[in-house]
């Protein structure tokens, strides 16, 4: 196979054509090679035919370089900002289907769809790969943005749907009027900042994935006396926590910058409160304000401290984080119910760029990581602290420096630690570029193993400084060992693993035994000469004040005895990439509950999924049938409990609805799976060792409509239904 394609060399494909087909013309005169225009169909179809043994690989190829010190790792954390935001709107746009789906798709008026094919273009490898110019960029945000007003519109639709029998699912006007927050993560939701007397805040809790669900709700409030409630009327316990400075900063500029004017009110503390949501269910909370005396049966404000020497111990619940109050620097990790204890420290650095001199001859850019070969640059020493303490969350708010703060959080029924960072804007007035990366280092001998995903689905064995394939000459022992993160990373030892999860794209490493870390921001001020022809600068103005780019997001971190830390991985993994969905409304708590429905599933009662299965698509199609996917989450033995064959009930997903008929896909949809045609390809050593088969799940059963499941299995089927009928589960 010769492959044809390149960038920008089609622009008159007519010439191409005419020297290709003389080329084909007179190879073909010699008689002893067959050459045509193929597709990768007819290429496959013919190395079949040829009866050949193939070498199995199980690896990739990454990280990939074009030049001896030219590794394309960069472009794994370019553009942090547009990267999560495509991944947020990936989760959103899941639940948006599956609301749309379980309303009754309208065939008229806002749909889903048009966030879909923003995402799609999204794919494009110039676009969430952060390699595009800035003006293509913007372009691609700007899709985004109009998909996701119109998922909005949807899923403000569909919700009083579901809650009210009564309500009219055709009319585009419904009698409740909902709002969403998509600037929550700086603090801006106008429908939770303003909680009048006599009315309640509702929040309606949507859970997109099909296991029931606790989680932490934080919003932000102007009022530090507010009593939450549950959908039986029961006081929920509650934390109230000062607003931060480092976040209300964030808000008057990129507010300002988002609406043209800054709001003339500002919220002045987080509101933190536990949720339970069914599976593919709802739950609803009320929220209100409550005299002084009664304000103290379910809320607490947080207790502020900074401490002055010693050693500061957060975690309301079995894990505890040990920072050291003289550097204010993590020490130590225990976790009291498992019985880990580990010596763990973190830190902020970046390295500094390479710009293409003629010392460094290559350039950091959009798609490469050059460093210039100096030690990575730390932040302060001493690091700033202030302690928050609650009866549901702790956490430690550190100042590394100017343009780089964190907060780390532990949850009271949590036993990991999220780290919630702000990088930017990153100063470039010495002319240098920089791109900053936190760094984790245990006391752990990993022998310069470490394992990453491969897009969320396997982990992969990284070695540092060593390729399975070849032999490697180490050129770029810092970039030359970067891989890409979707969901994490995460290494061992004898005794324990420390795994890192990812709300976001972005690359990673260990570059040395018993630490991981991670790029969270890239400001570079050359171009790298692949193509974008303008260095990754970006700034962002309101009015005339200018400055780069502040990216905020999140990872987290666990510990594991060794062997447990996948189940931790693959189910918070699932709950980072589909957070719960927050919908708001003000009204009258007694009159709500007496007109809707303010908890139920679309499953049958009880029934959850398996806890290694994900419900990954669930989405009405134009032909009135219903695509789903459902993935297996584990390898083959990964977790002892958990890399087995796993089955799934149709019947009780779809406890509401009858089911007509079901035909299995391909992956891709595209074709019935029974249409489809499989080729037993040869493998080198099978005669002598042997490959075991995969475990797979067998045929559907079309009696009792059960699937089943084996490790990384992904099954996709399309669903028909009796006459859609509106039914859910209180």
């Amino acid at each position: 196979m010769w492959t044809m394609g390149d960038d920008f060399q089609y622009q008159y494909a007519e010439s191409w054509f005419k020297q290709m087909d003389k080329l084909i013309n007179y190879v073909n005169q010699d008689g002893r090679i067959n050459a045509l225009y193929s597709t990768p169909s007819i290429y496959t179809d013919a190395k079949y035919a040829a009866n050949e043994s193939w070498p199995l690989k199980t690896n990739d190829y990454f990280p990939y370089a074009d030049y001896y010190n030219a590794y394309w790792t960069g472009y794994y954390t370019s553009r942090p900002s547009f990267k999560r935001f495509v991944r947020v709107l990936s989760g959103y746009y899941l639940a948006a289907r599956q609301l749309e789906f379980l309303a009754g798709r309208k065939f008229s008026g806002p749909v889903t769809s048009t966030l879909g094919d923003a995402l799609a273009i999204a794919q494009h490898h110039d676009a969430v790969s952060g390699t595009a110019k800035q003006h293509t960029t913007n372009d691609y945000a700007k899709r985004l943005a109009y998909g996701a007003s119109q998922a909005e519109k949807v899923i403000n639709l569909a919700i009083p749907c579901l809650t009210s029998p009564e309500e009219k699912c055709d009319s585009d006007s419904p009698s409740i009027k909902l709002s969403q927050c998509n600037l929550l993560n700086i603090s801006y939701c106008p429908a939770t900042e303003e909680i009048s007397e006599g009315k309640s805040l509702i929040v309606i809790v949507y859970n997109s994935l099909g296991w029931n669900r606790t989680e932490y709700v934080k919003i932000p409030v102007n009022d530090n006396h507010l009593v939450v409630r549950d959908s039986n009327g029961q006081a929920v316990e509650s934390q109230v926590i000062e607003m931060e400075s480092t976040t209300i900063t964030l808000r008057n500029f990129y507010v300002k910058a988002y609406l043209g004017e800054l709001p003339k009110v500002a919220p002045k503390y987080w509101l933190v409160f536990e949720v339970f949501v069914p599976p593919l269910g709802w739950n609803t909370y009320f929220i209100s304000k409550e005299a002084m005396k009664a304000s103290n049966t379910n809320g607490h404000t947080s207790t502020i401290s900074t401490p002055d020497d010693g050693t500061i111990e957060i975690g309301p619940g079995p894990l505890k984080v040990v920072f050291s109050s003289t550097s204010g620097q993590i020490n130590r990790v225990v976790n009291s119910r498992t019985g880990v204890d580990l010596t763990v420290r973190q830190s902020y650095l970046w390295y500094r760029s390479g710009t293409g001199d003629e010392k460094y001859p290559q350039a950091s850019g959009a798609y490469i990581f050059r460093p210039n070969g100096s030690l990575p640059s730390a932040s302060l020493r001493s690091v700033t602290v202030k302690v928050v303490r609650g009866p549901i969350v702790h956490e430690v708010h550190q100042q590394f420096n100017t343009w780089i703060s964190q907060i780390t959080r532990i949850f009271k029924n949590k036993e990991s630690a999220e780290f919630e960072f702000t990088v930017g804007p990153i100063p470039t007035d010495d002319k240098i570029g920089k791109e900053v990366i936190s760094r984790l280092t245990a006391d752990m001998v990993t022998n310069k193993t470490f394992y990453t995903d491969s897009n969320g689905r396997d982990f992969l064995k990284r070695v540092t400084n060593f390729r399975e394939d070849w032999k490697l000459n180490v050129t770029q022992p810092i970039a030359g060992n970067y891989y890409p993160l979707n969901l994490g990373m995460y290494m061992g030892d004898e005794k324990y693993e420390l795994s890192v999860l990812v709300d976001s794209a972005c690359g990673g490493s260990s570059v040395q035994d018993g630490q991981l870390e991670i790029m969270l921001h890239r400001r570079i001020l050359a171009d790298d000469g692949r193509g974008v022809g303008e260095p990754l600068d970006e700034i962002v103005c309101v009015e005339n004040d200018c400055e780069g780019l502040t990216t905020r997001g999140k990872f987290h971190m666990s510990i594991n005895h060794l062997g447990n830390g996948a189940n931790w991985r693959r189910t918070n993994g699932q709950q980072i990439y589909s957070p719960v969905l927050l919908a708001f409304t003000h009204g009258d708590e007694k009159t709500w509950k007496a007109s809707r429905v303010t908890k139920a599933t679309s499953m049958a009662p009880g029934y959850t999924l398996p806890p290694n299965v994900a419900l990954i698509t669930l989405e009405e199609l134009d032909d009135a049938t219903v695509l789903l996917r459902l993935a297996h989450l584990y390898e083959a033995g990964e977790d002892a409990q958990n890399s087995v064959l796993a089955e799934v009930e149709l019947k009780k997903i779809f406890a509401g609805k009858m089911i007509k008929k079901v035909e299995e896909k391909s992956l891709s949809a595209n074709q019935n799976k029974a249409e489809m045609k499989k080729k037993n390809w040869r493998v080198e050593g099978d005669s002598e060792t042997g490959h075991p088969a995969a475990l797979r799940g067998g045929p559907l059963n079309n009696s009792t409509l059960i699937v089943e499941l084996g490790p990384m299995e992904i099954r996709t089927f399309s669903l028909t239904f009796e006459e859609h009928v509106r039914r859910v589960h209180a």
